[in-house]
């Protein structure tokens, strides 16, 4: 079978967003042997995806961080190089369109697909290609899949539809997700790593007194000092919320999977959340609400607020909405 290598490093919501591709790839070229480079930090999400042969750890933002000149940098730099080099891939395809991915896809040695000049986020990427895609704007997640379906050639197949919204194209559930749990609680995702993406902490506190006093209970994950410091100040003031330990990803992916919903951020979580299946009300805050704002799964609902911060009364209303529908 020929080999194909997708380059789609970070950010953890931007590679879920990615993941049907593999679903498509599947189901429309099964002579394909995929594999998925990808940030170190987001390696064991994919390791066991059904679609994927094999997730290569790429440490790019630790190499930056450690400078690229240091010995171990660079070793681990041409052990990377030669391990897909060495593969021998007939395609590569970069998902992602910044010139540090298309330099990942080079490695591989093999024609490479990408974004046109025009459409990739950073220009210089399609200098590195071999075939180059102009799309129209649409959505990110609907973006990988017409990129993917033109340089695979199977855009034109019958029942290919990239707008598809079924959140088991993920292919989570079945790889790390559990679904043999009963769902026992719902998770208030109240973190991001951009502030102005921030929810209030007294909307999120209206929110979670609303949903304890039917009875609800709730979670709170964190991943930092100040998001444990957060979550803390949150639980003290919902009834019987609880301050989840601090879980590596594929266990955090787990217990989402067993929740019974989740409201959460314009964040990687929240996608994580949509993956695994659950009802999942995304809260947009900001101005930079991206082109994934208003594109909602079967399982999801987004809030965008008539202001700029969504109020609880919409939240709490995409939730009603989200609940009636069965999802």
């Amino acid at each position: 079978m020929k080999r194909l290598l997708i380059v789609k490093l970070s950010s953890l919501g931007d590679v879920i967003q990615s993941l049907p591709v593999l679903h498509d790839i599947k189901r429309y070229r099964p002579d394909l042997t995929v594999d998925w480079a990808v940030e170190e930090a987001y390696r064991e999400l994919l390791q066991n995806h059904p679609n994927l042969f094999e997730a290569h750890a790429v440490g790019l933002r630790r190499w930056r961080r450690q400078g690229f000149l240091k010995p171990q940098s660079r070793f681990e730099l041409r052990a990377l190089n030669t391990k897909l080099s060495q593969a021998n891939y007939a395609f590569a395809l970069d998902l992602q369109g910044l010139f540090k991915s298309a330099v990942v896809a080079r490695m591989s040695g093999a024609a490479i697909a990408g974004l046109s000049m025009s459409c990739a986020r950073e220009s210089l990427a399609s200098l590195l290609y071999h075939h180059r895609f102009t799309l129209e704007n649409c959505p990110a997640p609907v973006r990988c899949r017409i990129l993917a379906a033109k340089a695979m050639g199977y855009e034109n197949q019958a029942g290919f539809d990239p707008y598809s919204k079924d959140s088991d194209a993920f292919g989570l559930r079945q790889s790390l997700l559990a679904q043999d749990r009963k769902a026992q609680a719902l998770m208030l995702i109240h973190i991001s790593a951009r502030k102005d993406k921030l929810w209030p902490e007294s909307h999120w506190i209206g929110l979670g007194q609303k949903l304890a006093s039917l009875g609800k209970k709730l979670r709170l994950p964190w991943g930092n000092d100040d998001e444990r410091e957060r979550a803390k100040r949150l639980a003290a003031a919902i009834p019987g919320a609880e301050v989840m330990q601090q879980l590596s990803l594929a266990a955090l992916s787990r217990e989402l999977s067993a929740s019974q919903g989740a409201f959460g951020l314009d964040t990687g979580l929240s996608y994580l959340a949509i993956a695994a299946g659950i009802p999942t009300v995304r809260i947009y805050c900001g101005v930079d609400r991206g082109n994934t704002a208003g594109f909602d799964w079967i399982n999801s609902r987004s809030v965008l607020g008539e202001a700029q911060l969504p109020t609880v009364a919409e939240v709490w209303q995409a939730w009603e909405s989200l609940s009636s529908s069965g999802a």
